[in-house]
């Protein structure tokens, strides 16, 4: 029962019992028991301007509930000049500015943290209170490849991807440089935060292969270029001396042969150097439309002599007779020349490379079913100077990753099932 309606019935009853009171007590003197309902007449009246009084400001305290409980903070009420309902009218109307203050505050420190978490060049991913991905930004899309379909509502660990691999695995508070099997540098960084009194969890990713290669450049560059250097000012001068040393002279034939070597080793050397300087050489690429199904058949044909020797097929696959990219022809072909190699080294004897193309999206596969890379050497693949090979120098997969990225490709290089191991280039 409310308020009111208690106090409406305890009036009235009050009332009517002295009504009924005074007429036993005064029905036989006429005047007094007028005079007593005179006197009720009159309670009445106060009681209901007491009612008044009373019950409005809880009406208007209801009525600001129902606007707070409708998060309505503009509805402000005017003095009335009754002392304690003004009193009452004060104090709501500064809580209201004090809501309405608090809320606009709230609402453009939200709206600036989400233009400055979408605006972010680090990938950010914020996980709801059930560890499933409540919201991603688009730098995040980005670095990950993928749509906001592909990942919202998903717990990281239902992803199938390096990156959402890594971040399972790191320890909240922590960060992780890694670098995946194209080359790709990331740096993930886990932490929390409190959410209406509950820890929530939040992923920074930041990729850092621009700024690693830029180091790794300007410190093998300048180390090669004084080594190419000394060797060759060294070379040229100890090669001629040998050249006339064995064209002046009559040696054995054994000697003569030891000359000859040690100036073929010395070549060696030379050429051997060349390809370090080559390293820090590479030209930006000059981009133009082609067509890569020519220039992969060229280019097999080029491979395919030395592959017959081992008994090495090389086979097409391709989905469409042309595949039109945007990129520069030379520094392609050089590059297929060097994973084609790679992938002949890596069979043993007898087995197959296959040349994929694929259409939508553009797509190159080079598959062979070799022996495989081992899983410890996945994150240094592109390393410089890293090989897999006991008398490789590393550059091979070092020059290639500098022309894919220079072409903005995306690429990624790794064994996908026992006997079959490939290399992926996506041209767009």
């Amino acid at each position: 029962m409310r308020l009111r309606t208690k106090y409406i019935l305890f009036v009235a009853l009050l009332h009517i019992v002295a009504l009924v009171l005074s007429y036993f007590i005064f029905r036989e003197f006429k005047i007094l028991f007028i005079v007593s309902e005179v006197f009720i007449i009159i309670s009445l009246i106060i009681a209901w301007q007491l009612y008044i009084e009373l019950i409005q400001p809880i009406n208007l305290l209801m009525q600001g509930t129902d606007a707070i409980k409708d998060r309505d903070f503009n509805v402000k009420f005017l003095v009335t000049g009754k002392f304690e309902m003004d009193q009452l009218i004060m104090v709501y109307n500064r809580m209201i500015d004090e809501l309405r203050h608090e809320r606009t505050k709230q609402e453009q420190q939200h709206l600036f943290l989400e233009k400055l978490i979408n605006t972010s060049p680090m990938g950010i991913l914020i996980l709801d209170f059930d560890q499933l991905i409540h919201q991603a930004n688009p730098k995040a899309l980005e670095l990950l490849g993928m749509g906001e379909k592909e990942i919202l509502k998903k717990s990281i660990n239902e992803i199938d991807h390096p990156v959402m691999q890594q971040i399972n695995s790191l320890v909240s508070g922590k960060a992780k440089t890694f670098t995946i099997n194209n080359g790709i540098t990331f740096k993930i960084q886990k932490s929390q935060f409190v959410d209406r009194g509950f820890p929530r969890q939040f992923v920074m990713i930041e990729e850092l292969t621009i700024e690693i290669l830029e180091a790794e450049k300007k410190t093998y560059g300048k180390v090669i270029r004084m080594m190419a250097h000394e060797v060759n000012n060294t070379i040229g001068p100890v090669n001629s001396i040998l050249q006339s040393t064995l064209q002046s002279a009559a040696f054995t034939e054994r000697f003569s042969h030891a000359l000859q070597e040690a100036i073929e080793r010395n070549n060696n050397l030379n050429h051997f150097m060349r390809n370090f300087a080559d390293l820090v050489r590479i030209p930006l690429p000059e981009k133009r439309t082609i067509d890569l199904i020519p220039l992969l058949k060229r280019v097999a044909d080029l491979m395919q002599l030395k592959a017959g020797e081992r008994n090495i097929c090389i086979k097409f696959q391709f989905e469409s007779p042309n595949l039109m990219v945007n990129a520069d022809g030379q520094q392609l072909e050089q590059i297929f020349i060097n994973i084609i190699k790679n992938a002949q080294e890596a069979i043993p004897d007898e087995g197959m490379i296959t040349l994929v193309t694929i259409t939508h999206p553009k797509q190159l596969i080079i598959r062979d079913n070799g022996s495989g890379l081992p899983a410890e050497s996945e994150e240094l693949l592109f390393t410089p100077f890293f090989s897999t090979k006991k008398d490789g120098q590393g550059i091979g997969l070092t020059v290639i990753r500098e022309i894919l990225l220079n072409h903005g490709f995306v690429f990624s290089l790794k064994t996908v099932s026992p006997g079959a191991t490939e290399f992926r280039i996506h041209f767009e």
